[in-house]
């Protein structure tokens, strides 16, 4: 494996990391109770440090093709969650169950919101498997 593939991998199993111990923080340590949606990101995110990181022992550069449906479907829904915050239209129609979805634990800087860092993570992820897939093709 190249020592760029090897790098790609690296940041992209960094930030799944990341992002996983981060709402593992807000949930278990802070307090937050998850809404439906975050439970929904969850469960795209929390298998993808595993498999990154057994790619990376293994060093193979084709757990892209696995990551990256996980990445671009829980980017989706980080999208729709933060939608939910930051749209008042939307955010008035939200029934997500007993933590409602447009609620905001956080509002950093007026816009860095829980589901925000969730895209950010899905993004930073899509983005390497991207160019992981890119260069196994060449």
């Amino acid at each position: 494996m190249s020592k760029q593939n090897e790098q790609l991998l690296m940041i992209a199993w960094l930030l799944s990391l990341i992002a996983t111990l981060g709402s593992l923080y807000f949930s278990e340590i802070v307090g937050y109770i998850p809404c439906e949606l975050c439970w929904t990101q969850r469960i795209f995110m929390y298998p993808i440090p595993i498999i990154l990181g057994v790619a990376l022992i293994r060093k193979e550069t084709a757990a892209a093709f696995y990551v990256l449906p996980l990445a671009v479907i829980g980017m989706g829904f980080s999208i729709y969650h933060y939608l939910l915050q930051k749209v008042d239209a939307l955010g008035q129609t939200d029934s997500c169950g007993l933590v409602p979805c447009a609620m905001e634990y956080i509002n950093y800087a007026g816009f860095i919101t829980i589901p925000f860092l969730a895209l950010t993570a899905f993004v930073g992820i899509t983005i390497c498997m991207v160019m992981l897939v890119k260069r196994r093709g060449k």
